[in-house]
C-alpha cells in the first residue's frame, strides 16, 4: 500500500480515537493487528506510545464485525447529538435575548 494514505489528512486515526469513535476495545484493535486486518505505525505523543491506524481499514473491520448498518447508525447518532447540542445552545441564547428584551422594555417604560 502506498505511503500516501498514511500522510493524507483524515486517512489515519489513533487507536484511542478508533475506540471512542467506533466503539472498539483496545483488545479488539490489538487482535485485529495480530490477525493482519489492521496495519499500524507506532507513534509517540509526549513520550506516550500509540498506534496510528488507517481509517478505511478500521471502518472495514467494524463493518465486518458489526454489520454495515452499524457505521451508518453511528454517523446518524453523532449528527443527531450535534443537532441537539446546537439546539440547546440556541435555546440558551434565545432565553438570554428574551431576558434582555424585558430589561430594555422595563427601562423604556420606567
Amino acid at each position: 500500500m502506498s505511503d500516501s494514505v498514511w500522510i493524507k489528512k483524515g486517512g489515519t486515526l489513533s487507536d484511542k480515537s478508533a475506540c471512542k469513535e467506533f466503539g472498539l476495545t483496545q483488545e479488539e484493535i490489538i487482535n485485529a493487528i495480530k490477525d493482519g486486518k489492521l496495519q499500524y505505525r507506532k507513534n509517540y505523543f509526549h513520550g506516550n506510545p500509540y498506534f496510528r491506524l488507517l481509517r478505511n481499514e478500521v471502518e472495514a473491520f467494524v463493518n465486518e464485525k458489526c454489520g454495515k448498518n452499524y457505521l451508518e447508525n453511528k454517523k446518524v447518532e453523532k449528527e443527531l447529538a450535534q443537532v441537539n447540542k446546537e439546539l440547546r445552545k440556541l435555546k440558551t441564547e434565545l432565553a438570554a435575548l428574551e431576558q434582555r428584551k424585558i430589561e430594555l422594555l422595563h427601562n423604556i417604560g420606567g
